[in-house]
This record gives C-alpha cells, structure tokens and sequence, in this order.
C-alpha cells in the first residue's frame, strides 16, 4: 500500500504537516502552485529591502509559533517590536488604543484611555458590563452582539469594529465569539471587562505583545521548507495539482507536469474552495459550507519613503480604522520601521517603510483595481493617518499584494461545522488543514496543522480525542497592521 502521504499547498499549514510527517520518517511529498513556499508567510523584495508580503509578527499569548521557532532553531532570532503602541481612528478622532484589551474590547471601561475614544458616555454604559446579569448579550453566538448588549454601541464601533476589521476583515457581528475569543464565551464568565483583566494581567502597549524573527517572519517558511527536505521530505514549487482521484482506499494525485502519485493519505492545505473542486465527487456537501464560503480579498500596498516627518513616529506602530471612516480608504496602516528595530536600522535615518491593508467584507472603502492607482491612494492615506502632509517625491518603491483567499472569517457555527466536516474527511483518508478549518492567526494555524498532524501519526490516539479546531484566535493584543491574513498578524 502507498506509504507516502501527499501534501497539496506549501503555505504555513501544508510545511508543519509535512515537517511533522519529515520527522517521523513518513517522507511526505509537497506540491506548492507558486514559485516559493510559505503562503502568507513568504517574502518580497521592495526597493533592495527583502519585506514580508503576508504576515509579519505572531502572538506571544500563545505557545505554538514560540515553540516551533524553537524547535527549528530560530530562538535568538526571535525580536520584539518597539513599545509605542499601536493607535486607532474612527469618525471623530483618531487615539492611541487603550491598553489591556482583547480585539478591542476593554478590560478596564472606565481607564482614561478608553474614555478618550468612546467618550464619558460611553464609558459609562460600557461599565454596565460589570453588573449586568451574566444573560445579557447572549442571545446570539457574534462577538459583535455580546459586546454590543453589554457595553454598548460605542465601544463596538470605536474600538471592537476596527479591530476585527484590521484582524478579520468581517464585520464582529459575523465572528464567532467561540471561535475568535474563546475566554468569553465560557457560560460562566459574569463580566467580559473582569474575564479580560484577570486574563491579562499586566498588559503592555497595544500591538506590543506580538513578536517577529530577525530579518521577517518569511524566515520561518523558509527554515520549515529547510527542515522538511532534510529530515527526507520532497518539497516541489511551481506545480499545480490537476486532480484527485479515489477508488479502494488509495488517492492517485495528477500534477500539470504529468506526474501521477499514488497515496493512502492527502493533506489538503490549500483555500476552501481549491479543496472542494479537487475532490469533486468525494468532497462532502457541507465542504462548501464550512470552509469553502467566499473569504475577504485583501490587498497590502508596501510603501517606502524618504521623509524625516515619520521618525518621530506620529501615531506609534500604525493605526486601525474603524469602517465609519470616510476620508480613507484603508483599513490599517503599519509603520514598520518604527515597530521593528531591525528594520529601522537596515534602512538607516530618514527612510521608512510603511504598509497599508485594504479590504473588508463589505468591499467597502472605494479601493481602486488598478495597482498604481491604488498606490496613489495609499501614499495620501498615509498622510491622512499619520497627520503629515507627505510629497509625492517622498516615494521611493511600492509593491501592491493581492491575498483573494487570505481571511477566512469564523461565523456562528464554525467550529462544529469543521469537527463534523473533518470526521467525514478523514473516513476516506484526508486531511484538511489550514486557515479555513483553524481559523485566522498564525498561531491557530501552527497549533491546529501540529494537532492534526498527530492524528496522521498516532490514529488511536485520534479516535479517542475530541476534533476540536484548535483556533483559538492570537488576537489577544490588538495592534494595527500586525494581522496576517489567514496565517498571523497583517495589519500593525
């Protein structure tokens, strides 16, 4: 019987199954459609500056990333942004994030920081939450609808909209409280700001609880795809997988260079919507549904400019926008070269690099298709965000990247659908894995591909356990731009 397991997609996912399955002397075969590996997580070269063209930091609240990067060496490398925290605008203002919240909602209501964005007002309903029954807000599973019953409108459209919008690119209302915040949608949490408080402990600035490696968070597909190939693993860019085929227990996989494998285990790490039409028949009737929903395109223009007005970084780390934001099109701005110290100093005094996210759920925000146009666009919302009147002839370089697949959003539901959905998969030999089934966050996607790769290797022990997508959202420091799509931190 075919021992080889195929893996179809060399993003993040795809890498850390095929590592596992390297190390247990499974060597697994990868195709991956683009001319380099990591998905979300690779490289770009803008103007001589090798820059992340997907996410660029992960969250420290949780282990899975930090305990990879340890695994494969990459320890030391490990660095911090600079604390200056991350800043937020809505249709009033525009003010530093208030510290100690988790995607945007407060742990400390009545903080002078909160009151600066929502407003004394709104303060003062938001501290409703600290005494209102613990069945208020609960009515419906969306993040959008617990915050909103039980702090109010304000802190939702301030703080909680623009927040999820940076990270999800969804409206809250969308956003499985389950899925994205796990802590508060335990039936015995009484307060949403107590549970977020005891949680957090001392907190540092938004948008400082995340970390990066030296030189980019590319550098980790990279050293997998090292990893992979040394401990036996076949790793091969630029084929597309044609086609999937299952008959008596063995899946025969065509490549568009005519290779035909056969195997007893497919992992699929690919978009939704490539896993169903390459299964065809075999694909379950509720893949659709689960993973395979339209995810919100994002587009990231990576601005570098030369202009002493940025070193004094006006607005810290970046800015989240709230959707009620007319007068830019952007949904988050990351001034990198103030959050990351090594970058500062690559580029050296007086030259930046700043990179704007485009996209929502609603496609609103007037972006232009054309990507000079848009590059025009990001180039005068960055002075809008920042407050600085920029020239023109302070452009160096731009890239503009397209992610069409990058945000799957976690809807009511999402986490059962994906428990069900990979039990019928499984039964026929596949694996799923990835942002669609994991959730957003790099830190789900590693922790979610290791688990179920143990499934692979230990199948005992996976029919005893629960299938519970392990997506528990890194969104636990909300700092703009710091979001990856699908795979870590995007936006600030």
């Amino acid at each position: 019987m075919p021992d080889r397991p195929v893996v179809v997609g060399g993003g993040i996912a795809g890498l850390v199954v095929a590592w596992e399955l390297a190390r247990a002397g499974r060597r697994p075969i990868l195709f991956e459609a683009e001319p380099e590996v990591g998905g979300v997580v690779r490289g770009h070269t803008v103007g001589g500056l090798r820059l992340d063209a997907g996410a660029e930091s992960f969250a420290v609240t949780r282990p899975a990333v930090g305990a990879l990067v340890d695994e494969l060496g990459l320890a030391d490398e490990v660095v911090r942004p600079e604390p200056t925290g991350a800043w937020v605008r809505w249709a009033g203002g525009t003010a530093p994030l208030p510290v100690g919240g988790l995607l945007g909602v407060p742990g400390r209501p009545w903080a002078a920081d909160v009151r600066r964005v929502v407003g004394v007002t709104g303060a003062v309903r938001a501290c409703a939450d600290l005494v209102l029954p613990r069945r208020v807000g609960r009515q419906g599973s969306g993040l959008g609808g617990l915050v909103r019953g039980r702090m109010g409108g304000r802190v939702v459209q301030r703080l909680v909209e623009p927040v999820a919008g940076g990270v999800y690119a969804a409206d809250p209302d969308a956003l499985e409280v389950a899925t994205v915040t796990p802590a508060l949608a335990r039936p015995d949490v009484r307060s949403l700001a107590l549970t977020i408080r005891k949680s957090a402990g001392s907190r540092p600035r938004p948008g400082s609880a995340v970390a990066s490696l030296r030189g980019g968070m590319h550098r980790l597909s990279e050293t997998l795809a090292t990893a992979v190939r040394a401990a036996g693993g076949e790793i091969t860019v630029g084929t597309v997988v044609r086609s999937v085929t299952h008959a008596v227990g063995t899946w025969t996989v065509t490549t568009d260079s005519g290779r035909v494998l056969r195997t007893d285990t497919l992992v699929l790490a690919v978009p939704g919507a490539v896993a169903r039409d390459l299964l065809g028949p075999a694909a379950p009737a509720d893949l659709s549904t689960t993973v395979a929903t339209p995810p919100t395109p994002v587009r990231l223009v990576t601005l570098v400019l030369d202009d002493p007005q940025l070193d004094r970084a006006p607005r810290g780390t970046g800015v989240l926008v709230a959707r009620s934001v007319t007068d830019v099109a952007a949904k988050a701005i990351t001034h990198a070269t103030v959050k990351w110290d090594w970058l500062a100093r690559a580029v050296g005094p007086g030259r930046h690099v700043v990179r704007l996210s485009y996209g929502r759920d609603d496609d609103s925000g007037g972006r232009p298709a054309d990507d000079d146009a848009l590059i025009e666009v990001a180039r005068l919302d960055t002075g809008t965000l920042l407050g600085l009147d920029l020239d023109a002839r302070s452009l160096r370089a731009s890239a503009v990247v397209g992610w069409p697949a990058a945000l799957p959003v976690p809807r009511p539901g999402h986490q059962a659908a994906v428990r069900d959905l990979r039990a019928q998969l499984r039964s026929i030999g596949v694996l799923l894995v990835g942002g669609p089934a994991a959730g957003t966050g790099l830190g789900a996607v590693v922790a979610d591909a290791r688990a179920q790769a143990r499934t692979l290797l230990d199948p005992a022990a996976a029919a005893g356990r629960h299938d519970r997508p392990t997506n528990v959202t890194d969104a636990r420091d909300e700092g703009p731009a710091g979001r990856t799509p699908a795979a870590g931190r995007m936006n600030t």
